[in-house]
Order: C-alpha cells, then sequence, then structure tokens
C-alpha cells in the first residue's frame, strides 16, 4: 500500500481553477443528475521494491550495438560440446571454457549480458576471480538460467512443459545475493505436434509465473517461448502460431501483474520450419518477425532478444540486421548460444595455446551481431565455417 500511495503523490492533480480556465460558455448548462455507481473490489498490486532496478537492468542489457551471450548449457550439454572437440566433461574443462569466454578482452563492448548456468555463476575463473566479478568489470550483466527442464505434458500430443516453479523464489533470492541481475526461463512449443491449446495455455502460464517470482526478487525475467524450428510447414504457419503463443503469453503476464517495463523477451524469429522446402530471405524474416511483434509486444518492453535456434552465425546474424533496417519500438537485438559460440569453440580445440585465437572469433561474431542490432552489418569476409547450420532435430539442453 505504501508503494501504492506514493504511486499517487506523485500523479499529477489538475487545478479546479486551471480546468474551469479556458472553458466556453456551453459549459454553463443545467445540471443533470449523476448516478453513482459503486466500483467492484478490486485489489492493485503494490509495485515491486525492485522496480526501479528492474527497468535500469532491463535498460542497460538493451543498450545500443549489445546483446547477450548465452552459456548458460547444461553440464550435459556442455558436456556435447566439448566432445565434439575431443574433451572430456569434467568441471575443469567446463571452468576453461567458460574462463576463455567471460575474460575475452572488450567482450563488453560487444554484449552487455550473459546468461549463466548455475554452476558457473558460483564458480571462478582458471586463475581464481570470480567469473560474476569478471563479467562485471567487462561492463556486462550476469545472468541466470533458473528452469529446470523439459519434462512430458500429460494430457498433450507428445509436447512438454518446463518445470522449476517450485522453490524458484528461494533460488532467485540466492542467485540475487551472488550477483546475478536477470534471469532466463526457456519453455518450448513445437509445431508439428499441434501446437496443442493446452501445451500453448501451460508454456504461457509457467512465463508468467516464473517473471512474477523473478520480479519479486529482484531478477529481470527474460520471458522465452521458444517455437521450436522442428517441421516441414512454411513461414505462415510459423507466424500463426507466433501470434497465438505471445498473445496467451501477454495476457497472463499481465494475469500476474508483472511489469513489462521490468522484462526482456527471447522470441524465435518467424521462419519456415527446417525442413520446409521454401526458404526465407533475410527480408522476407525480418518482414514477418516485425509484423508479429508489432501485433503482439507493448511498446514499453525495453528489449526483444532473439534467440538464433539452430540458424548458422551468419544467417542468425543477417536476420537480425534486416530486422534493423528501419526504427523499432523496442531494442532488438541478440541472446545467441551457439550462433556466437561454434566458430570459438572449435578454434579453441581444449589447447591452451588456442585461448587467444579462439577469444578474437568470438570478438569477430560479437561485433558482428553489434553491427546488426545497429543495421550496419554486411556479410563481408565471412568464413565457410560460420555459414553451416547448426539446426538439430528435437534439440534439448
Amino acid at each position: 500500500m505504501a508503494a501504492s500511495a506514493s504511486l499517487l503523490k506523485s500523479s499529477p492533480v489538475l487545478d479546479k481553477s486551471e480546468w474551469v480556465k479556458g472553458q466556453s460558455l456551453r459549459l454553463r448548462q443545467p445540471a443533470v443528475s449523476v448516478v453513482r455507481c459503486h466500483p467492484t473490489a478490486a485489489t492493485v498490486r503494490a509495485v515491486s521494491s525492485y522496480a526501479d532496478e528492474l527497468i535500469k537492468t532491463a535498460k542497460t542489457v538493451a543498450s545500443p550495438g549489445r546483446g547477450i551471450l548465452a552459456m548458460d548449457e547444461s553440464n550435459a550439454t556442455c558436456g556435447k560440446r566439448l566432445a565434439s572437440i575431443g574433451l572430456e566433461n569434467t568441471e575443469a574443462n567446463r571452468q576453461a571454457y567458460r574462463t576463455l569466454l567471460v575474460s575475452a578482452p572488450g567482450l563488453g563492448q560487444y554484449v552487455s549480458g550473459a546468461i549463466l548456468f548455475e554452476e558457473t555463476l558460483y564458480q571462478s575463473t582458471v586463475d581464481g576471480k570470480k567469473m560474476v566479478d569478471v563479467l562485471v568489470k567487462q561492463g556486462i550483466v550476469p545472468g541466470i538460467k533458473v528452469d529446470k527442464g523439459l519434462v512430458p505434458l500429460a494430457g498433450s500430443n507428445n509436447e512438454s512443459w518446463c518445470q522449476g516453479l517450485d522453490g524458484l523464489a528461494s533460488r532467485s533470492a540466492a542467485y540475487y545475493q551472488q550477483g546475478a541481475r536477470f534471469a532466463k526461463w526457456r519453455t518450448v512449443v513445437s509445431i508439428p505436434n499441434g501446437p496443442s491449446a493446452l501445451a500453448i495455455k501451460e508454456a504461457a502460464w509457467g512465463l508468467a509465473r516464473y517473471a512474477a517470482i523473478s520480479q519479486d526478487n529482484g531478477l529481470v525475467p527474460i520471458v522465452e517461448p521458444e517455437i521450436l524450428l522442428d517441421g516441414e510447414h512454411g513461414i505462415d504457419r510459423t507466424f500463426e502460431v507466433a501470434q497465438k503463443v505471445w498473445a496467451e503469453v501477454f495476457f497472463y503476464l499481465a494475469e500476474n501483474n508483472v511489469m513489462f517495463e521490468g522484462i526482456l523477451l527471447k522470441p524465435s524469429m518467424v521462419t519456415p520450419g527446417a525442413e520446409c522446402k521454401d526458404r526465407a530471405t533475410p527480408e522476407q524474416v525480418a518482414a514477418y518477425t516485425l509484423k508479429l511483434l508489432h501485433r503482439r509486444i507493448p511498446p514499453a518492453v525495453p528489449g526483444i532478444m532473439f534467440l538464433s535456434g539452430g540458424q548458422s552465425e551468419v544467417e542468425a546474424t543477417l536476420n537480425l540486421n534486416a530486422m534493423n533496417q528501419g526504427p523499432n519500438p523496442w531494442h532488438v537485438s541478440f541472446s545467441y548460444a551457439r550462433a556466437l559460440q561454434n566458430t570459438c569453440l572449435k578454434t579453441w580445440g581444449g589447447r591452451p595455446e588456442n585461448v587467444k585465437a579462439a577469444q578474437d572469433t568470438l570478438l569477430v561474431r560479437a561485433k558482428a551481431n553489434s553491427l546488426a542490432q545497429l543495421g550496419k552489418y554486411t556479410g563481408e569476409g565471412e568464413s565457410e565455417e560460420a555459414k553451416k547450420g547448426m539446426f538439430v532435430k528435437g534439440y534439448t539442453y
């Protein structure tokens, strides 16, 4: 109530004399009887005590020319990445690779936030510095993956729901104390499996509950209902499903009193299914995606941080660049994992002597996406490796 009262105090109140001033004589008419209706009882949720900080954090992450490095792969998924370069999945190897990423010189020029796995949030670099401190020194806001992964959704068409709400409040409070300032929760929608109304509603409700809990504990929630690339469907079908998903998401965000100025979105781009024969140009992807955003996303939301979803490094950058060829009411940027890390990981190969070369490769990709956020990316000089697609059917992490 105190927060509500302070809001009322700060609202401008029009003085009666100011209102009367300048009114025409037509107002001087016989008085009419006024029927006074009793308003229905409603409870207005007090603004989160973190409101100002949430808005500031969201704006920092959504700052010009910068985006998010998603390095929140679970230990199992990180193990798959390490296996691809012949490394064993040990904490020491995971630590070495994540140290390489967070300590890349000048990364903060292009990256405003980094999503971490819980192990990384509490981890130190190979030379004994806290990962969180290294990021903050670079001007990068630390974030944390808080969901507990996908499990089968009973009663659906072989679809999934995302678990992790149990204990989320206490975990979020602990993550805040450790230095995290934003959170991420990923759930998925599969077009080949329907998607069923049940799966869409479950995804939207879970995201909304997570977002409300995050804001109550000082973390800016990244809202991520990923529409999977799996399928042979065309771009129009993706657009149709995306409209339905985002309508549900914002309905339930509002129902849960989530402050839109203090969230970030992580949507999929509107593209054809990965197995569709009709491919879309960056211009077509941009046109469909921006049409979706304008129809569904309130301008109060500060940042749209797109996932790459299995696109090649270059494809993800070209599509982002096409979306920034004109002004948008939101910061339209990136939150890429594989589309930032793929060539970097292969360049490193687990060898200490390759660390600098791998970091240079990471910076090349980060700079390319920074330019794309500003609408200035040209695609010149890209390697063949960066053009390789990374779609994995039924991808989990």
